[in-house]
């Protein structure tokens, strides 16, 4: 796994795991603005533009990530953030070690497995996989997404990276994800964040996840669909992770 680092001289570590199909832009302005008081580290999950492997797994990515913890940030970190399948290998990270991180947040993640969704993906990409590099197809693609326009030249050339072997992996394990029991003795303090105009498999896992860890703490952002927080809210975002570093 390869890692994009900002702020390398400060103490306290915040990473930051974007979302399948995406890559570490997802967060740039996040960490082009915390760089001054914080070391943030944005991972660049296997099989996306820029890694270094195919995808695996969300288990494997999460086996990866928690290594590099232990080798270079002392085995735990201030905060670690993720979205949608960041957000997924982030809550199987909490359940892997409970005491990762000091705070959690959880944006967007599916946990609920939808299988008809899952057995459609190999065929759905095996035949559009192609289009992906038709510009005007890519940028109705980009559009349904709801991501800010200047994204554009960002999510083009990776999304054209990305190999059909990949895509089609991390989209069924993004289908197929769930929580694992174990996430319940986090002692991470878990923010969740949904957007009220995403899904309504987003909006129960949600919940799921809300009921499964006692202690987190639930945000429905209104008139957001999925990731926009992140993507297209990053100085909301920034202000959030500052507002709940302070209450600390």
């Amino acid at each position: 796994m390869r890692y994009i680092e900002y702020g390398a001289g400060n103490s306290e570590t915040i990473l930051l795991l974007h979302g399948g199909g995406l890559s570490w832009w997802n967060y740039r302005e996040e960490a082009q603005d915390l760089q001054s008081d914080y070391h943030v580290i944005l991972p660049i999950l296997d099989g996306h533009a820029g890694s270094d492997r195919p995808f695996t797994t969300i288990e494997d990515n999460t086996a990866e990530i928690i290594a590099f913890i232990d080798e270079h940030l002392g085995g735990n970190v201030l905060l670690i953030g993720g979205l949608s399948l960041g957000g997924q290998v982030l809550l199987e990270m909490l359940s892997q070690r409970k005491d990762l991180c000091r705070f959690a947040i959880v944006e967007s993640a599916a946990v609920l497995p939808s299988r008809i969704t899952n057995a459609l993906i190999g065929p759905a990409f095996g035949s559009s996989y192609g289009l992906i590099r038709n510009r005007s197809f890519a940028m109705m693609q980009f559009q349904s997404l709801h991501m800010q326009p200047s994204l554009f030249e960002d999510y083009y050339r990776d999304t054209c990276a990305i190999k059909k072997s990949d895509m089609i992996a991390f989209m069924k394990a993004n289908t197929s994800y769930s929580l694992k029991p174990s996430l319940s003795e986090t002692s991470a303090l878990l923010h969740l964040y949904a957007g009220a105009k995403e899904t309504g498999q987003i909006l129960r896992s949600l919940d799921a996840i809300a009921g499964a860890v006692p202690n987190s703490r639930k945000n429905l952002i209104p008139g957001l669909y999925h990731g926009e927080f992140s993507i297209n809210h990053p100085g909301e975002y920034v202000q959030t992770i500052r507002n709940l570093l302070k209450e600390a």
